[in-house]
């Protein structure tokens, strides 16, 4: 017996008609623009890129993951993920290792130096966070992770 797909209920058409105030994805990179932005002086003077700061942001949650699945969490491309890492192995705050099941993937963790400079990062992070939500109850944060949550499981290619 064939499936039938849920059917999806149709939106406005054309981004005159929603307007760019109305357009989620619009917002949503606003948004992040302006948090990588504030955070951006910042970490310049740690010696830090946004990219670097989301890669040790990334494996002090979850260290040890692969290269691929640190792109996927990053948002950061291969090649640029491959620069970032370069950089931040460089400076002694990750280190690279083969896989031992598999020695195709590459493995990455935070040094104790990395995760130190992590720490250090963090208080800026969790200001501009807090600032960013300021005036947004606990319900309505917890619907929008809900949502968001739900909109990524929607769009993602990958398990993670």
């Amino acid at each position: 017996m064939e499936q039938k797909l849920p059917e999806r209920r149709q939106r406005i058409s054309t981004l005159g008609q929603i307007g760019l105030q109305q357009f989620a994805p619009y917002l949503m990179n606003r948004i992040m623009g302006r948090y990588n932005a504030t955070l951006r002086e910042d970490f310049r003077k740690q010696g830090l890129t946004i990219p670097q700061v989301r890669t040790l942001a990334v494996l002090s949650v979850t260290d040890g993951i692969t290269v691929n699945d640190l792109s996927v969490y990053t948002v950061i491309e291969q090649s640029t993920l491959s620069r970032t890492l370069d950089a931040l192995e460089g400076q002694g705050l990750v280190r690279r290792e083969q896989g031992v099941a598999d020695s195709r993937f590459r493995h990455v963790f935070l040094t104790d130096d990395g995760r130190a400079l992590f720490t250090r990062a963090w208080p800026a992070m969790h200001d501009a966070f807090e600032a960013m939500f300021d005036g947004v109850d606990d319900a309505e944060y917890a619907a929008l992770i809900a949502i968001l949550q739900k909109m990524l499981k929607n769009i993602r290619k990958h398990d993670i």
